[in-house]
C-alpha cells in the first residue's frame, strides 16, 4: 500500500487554510519555546475562547453541563482543557494527548564560574540529544528565577531583535585530529557543553576592582571577589541591574538554553517549516486548535492533554505518569454530577485517545535504517503507530485491531490523509510516547503525529501538508471517535 501526497488534492481554499494555519503555527514555536511558555500562552487562547478556570469553578463550586468549557494546569507546565460533551462523562471521552517539553540544555543550580578570562554557565543537558549538535550554535536563555521573597523573575534573552546570545564553543579543525577519532557520542561530552556568556571585566579605565577608583562596577565591585574574577562579576552586575537577583538565586531558578532565532519556512516552495521543538508542539500545537475549534455541539467530552517531562520519561509533578490527568478529571466530574470512583474509572475505561507525538520521517539521506513500506514520509499526511517501542516492541503500547479500523474510518469519513508507520527498522533502534500510561486506564489509545525529519536536533522539518492534516484529524477525532 502506498499513500498518496497529501498536496495533489488540495483546492484553492485548501491551501489557503493550509498556508494560514502554517503561519500561525510558525509564530506559536517561535515565541513559545519552553513547557511554560507552551502553557502560558495555550491558556491565553483558551480564555478567548470561552474557557474558564476549574479552579474558579471548584472554588465556587459551580456546576458543569453540556457546552462548558474548563481549563487546568499543573505549576504552569502541563495543562488540560476540557469542552462537556452533551453524553455522561461516564461513558468516554475523546482524547487528544500531547507534550510539551523538547530537548535543550538546562542551567545546573551552580552554573556560574569564570576561566581564563570568559564567563560560563555549566548545563545538564535534558532529553536525548546529540551533544555535538549543539557546538557553535546561537542560543537563547529562556526560563525563570524564583526569590525567597516570593517573587518570580521570568528570563528571556535572545531572541528578540538586538538581543545578545550565548553560544557553546567548539575545538577549531585545526588541532581536532584526536577529537575526530573519537566516536559520535564522545566527540562533544555532556560536561564540555558550557555555555559562554562574557568576555568583558568588570574593571575598566585602568582601574582594578579592588582599587578604589569609581568604574562601571559601582558599589560591590570593589571587592575580592570581583577582583578574582572579575568577568564573572561583571556578568553578575548585569544580571543584578537588569532582573534584580544575585547569584543564589541560581539555586531556585529553571533556565533553559534553547536555539535562537525563529523558525522559517523551508524549500524553494516553501513547503517545509524548520524550526526548534517541532518535537512534540507541531503534535501539541495542531491539538489545541482542534480542541479551541470544536463545535458546541459535541455528543462526547472532548479533552486536550499538554504534558511536561515526556522527553525524560513523563515522571514527576507535570508528566503524564502524574495524577493530574485524573484529579482533574475527576474534579470536572464532580461538578457535572457524576462524582465518584467508580463513575470516573467508568469514564477513563470507556474513553478514546490519540497519543500525539511525532514519528521518524524518511530520510533518503539515511535511508539503510528505514523499512520503507512502514515509514513515515513527509507530505503524506498524519502519521498512525500501531505501536513504538523498541525491538521487540518493548515500553510501547500496542493499539487494538478494533480500534485502528475505527479509527481510520473516522479519518476517512473527514477526507483526513494519513499513514501509518514504524520507528525505522525492528534492530535499528527505538523509542517510547506517553500512549501506554492513559491506556493502563483500559482506555484505547493509539500514537499518531506528525513526520519529522532531523527529530532531535535543535532545528528539525516537518511539512505543511501534514500539519494541515494532523489539525483536521484532530478535529475529525473530537468530533465523531
Amino acid at each position: 500500500m502506498e499513500h498518496e501526497v497529501a498536496w495533489k488534492k488540495y483546492d484553492e481554499v485548501d491551501l489557503e487554510a493550509l498556508e494560514g494555519l502554517a503561519s500561525n503555527y510558525i509564530d506559536f514555536i517561535s515565541e513559545n519555546k519552553t513547557e511554560r511558555r507552551c502553557a502560558a500562552t495555550a491558556i491565553r487562547m483558551a480564555e478567548k475562547a470561552g474557557y474558564v478556570s476549574l479552579a474558579d469553578a471548584v472554588r465556587e463550586g459551580r456546576a458543569l453541563s453540556a457546552g462548558d468549557k474548563v481549563w487546568a494546569h499543573s505549576h504552569g507546565k502541563a495543562l488540560i482543557l476540557v469542552q462537556l460533551g452533551s453524553n455522561p462523562l461516564s461513558e468516554g471521552m475523546n482524547i487528544l494527548g500531547a507534550h510539551i517539553d523538547s530537548p535543550r540544555l538546562d542551567l545546573k543550580q551552580n552554573p556560574l564560574y569564570e576561566s581564563n578570562g570568559f564567563a560560563l554557565l555549566d548545563t545538564h543537558y535534558y532529553g536525548g540529544i546529540k551533544n555535538y549538535q549543539w557546538v557553535t550554535l546561537p542560543l537563547a536563555m529562556h526560563g525563570v528565577i524564583a526569590k525567597k521573597d516570593g517573587t518570580v523573575v521570568d528570563i528571556n534573552v535572545g531572541d528578540d531583535e538586538g538581543d545578545p546570545v550565548f553560544c557553546v564553543s567548539d575545538l577549531l579543525i585545526h588541532l581536532a585530529s584526536q577529537q575526530m577519532d573519537k566516536k559520535g557520542n564522545k566527540i562533544v561530552e555532556g560536561e564540555d557543553l558550557d555555555i559562554l556568556i562574557g568576555n568583558r571585566p568588570i574593571f575598566l579605565n585602568g582601574e582594578d576592582a579592588d582599587g578604589g577608583g569609581a568604574d562601571e562596577g559601582g558599589e560591590g565591585a570593589n571587592n575580592k571577589d570581583a577582583a578574582k574574577e572579575p568577568v564573572k562579576a561583571f556578568a553578575l552586575k548585569l544580571l543584578a541591574d537588569k532582573y534584580g537577583i544575585e547569584e543564589a538565586d541560581f539555586l531556585s531558578a529553571e533556565i533553559e538554553m534553547v536555539p535562537a532565532g525563529r523558525a522559517r519556512e523551508l524549500g524553494f516552495d516553501r513547503s517545509m517549516v524548520i524550526g526548534y521543538g517541532q518535537d512534540d508542539r507541531v503534535c501539541a500545537y495542531t491539538s489545541l486548535i482542534a480542541q479551541l475549534e470544536a463545535p458546541a455541539d459535541l455528543a462526547k467530552t472532548a479533552v486536550t492533554v499538554l504534558v511536561d517531562k515526556e522527553e525524560i520519561g513523563s515522571v514527576g509533578a507535570t508528566g503524564m505518569a502524574s495524577n493530574f490527568f485524573e484529579n482533574t478529571i475527576a474534579e470536572i466530574m464532580e461538578l457535572a454530577g457524576e462524582g465518584g470512583m467508580l463513575p470516573l474509572r467508568r469514564a477513563l475505561t470507556a474513553s478514546s485517545m490519540l497519543s500525539s507525538d511525532v514519528s521518524a520521517g524518511f530520510d533518503p539521506a539515511y535511508a539503510s535504517v528505514f523499512e520503507p513500506k512502514n515509514a513515515a514520509f513527509l507530505g503524506r499526511g498524519l502519521v498512525f503507530n500501531k505501536y513504538t517501542g523498541a525491538r521487540g516492541k518493548s515500553g510501547s503500547n500496542d493499539a487494538s485491531a478494533e480500534y485502528v479500523a475505527r479509527v481510520r474510518r473516522v479519518m476517512d469519513d473527514a477526507g483526513v490523509s494519513f499513514q501509518t508507520a514504524e520507528l525505522g527498522k525492528v534492530d535499528a533502534g527505538g523509542g517510547g510516547t506517553i500512549a501506554y500510561l492513559p491506556a493502563k486506564y483500559g482506555m484505547d489509545v493509539i500514537d499518531s503525529g506528525v513526520a519529522v525529519l532531523s527529530m532531535h536536533a535543535p532545528w528539525e522539518v516537518t511539512s505543511k501538508a501534514d500539519i494541515y492534516e494532523a489539525y483536521k484529524g484532530y478535529l475529525a477525532f473530537l468530533k465523531n471517535a
